[in-house]
């Protein structure tokens, strides 16, 4: 038994090592790539399906045009007979290869009935298309199937301008009458003013003037005499006859009347209850009263407003007499006019 583990004891110890491998080995990535060609190949097959169903037959037709690379062999012989002595792309009259220029099929024009050219009779549409021919660009202006509000045939642009050219004229006539009709009456006024003995020496607070907007007329005061009470909306004497002298005259015109209170830039006393506001559109008040009672019909007045001392006849000097005026408008009606048509009658 000694013995025994005597001998253990001087035997060499033997380690056995085992490489533990991963089984298997390395392979590289070739196939990705073959995979990703594989996928990019269907792709590519399922877009073109896609754009095969998806477009017209000329749409496909110049989608192969377009990517037709320029070649001078493309539709000519070479010294062979054809390029490299084969067939060419276009030795059958194909479209493709053709360096982008599609020729046109060489079928017989067909005309309406009435239009055929019988010495044309099988003439190809290239011909048709060129300078001069039946068919060059006929949907230009004047073209057979051009607009027609842009063909000076008869087409609706004749119609339509003559209609506008009419309409702009019957505009321009109107707003000439009128223009006229609103200086007679400025006449009228000044006239009817002048052949009162009891009125002349007022005809100077009374101005009369045709401008863009209608026929004006202002009540103003002077250093002398003024047309309403010192701070007051009563009217004298003065103002009652004028405005009666000018109401019948409005009335004739029939047309919208505007009516405007002014006053100086004088401010009432501190505390009263009254402002140059008040006052003013008191006095338009006032003057419209007048000239409905004079025979001005009460629809033909727009509006009556008082603007105090914000638009002064004599912005140099706020407190002139000649600021606190009446303001009466008789507007223009005809459509389109403007101030050259006053000024042409001025």
């Amino acid at each position: 038994m000694s013995k025994s583990k005597g001998k253990d004891k001087d035997a060499a110890t033997i380690v056995i090592r085992r490489e533990q491998g991963d089984g298997h080995g390395h392979h590289g990535g070739a196939w990705k790539v073959a995979y990703a060609d594989f996928v990019t190949a269907m792709m590519a097959f399922f877009l073109l399906m896609w754009l095969l169903n998806a477009t017209t037959e000329e749409q496909r037709l110049g989608i192969a045009n377009y990517f037709a690379e320029a070649n001078i062999f493309g539709s000519g012989n070479s010294g062979t007979g054809r390029p490299f002595g084969g067939a060419d792309m276009t030795h059958d009259n194909s479209l493709v290869g053709r360096a982008g220029s599609p020729t046109v099929p060489q079928v017989p024009r067909s005309y309406p009935p009435d239009e055929v050219d019988v010495a044309d009779e099988g003439e190809p549409h290239q011909a048709q298309f060129a300078e001069g021919g039946a068919f060059a660009n006929p949907f230009a202006e004047g073209g057979r199937f051009a607009d027609p509000r842009t063909r000076g045939d008869g087409g609706l642009d004749a119609t339509e301008g003559e209609a506008a050219r009419q309409a702009e004229a019957e505009r321009e006539r109107a707003a000439e009458a009128e223009a006229r009709a609103l200086e007679a009456a400025a006449e009228a006024i000044r006239a009817e003013v002048a052949a009162d003995p009891a009125l002349a020496d007022l005809a100077r607070h009374l101005a009369v003037d045709v401008t863009p907007e209608g026929l004006r007329l202002q009540l103003l005061d002077s250093e002398n005499r003024a047309m309403f009470a010192l701070g007051s909306a009563q009217p004298n004497e003065a103002a009652r006859a004028l405005l009666a002298k000018v109401g019948p005259i409005l009335a004739r015109l029939d047309r919208p009347v505007t009516i405007a209170g002014h006053t100086d830039a004088a401010p009432f006393r501190p505390g009263s209850a009254q402002s140059n506001w008040e006052l003013s559109a008191e006095r338009a008040n006032a003057a419209r009263r007048l000239l409905q009672e004079a025979g001005l019909p009460e629809r033909l007045v727009q509006s009556v407003s008082g603007r105090a001392d914000r638009e002064p006849l004599l912005p140099a000097d706020p407190r002139a007499p000649a600021n606190r005026r009446i303001a009466i408008f008789v507007q223009r009606t005809a459509p389109g006019v403007n101030g050259a048509a006053a000024s042409a009658v001025n």
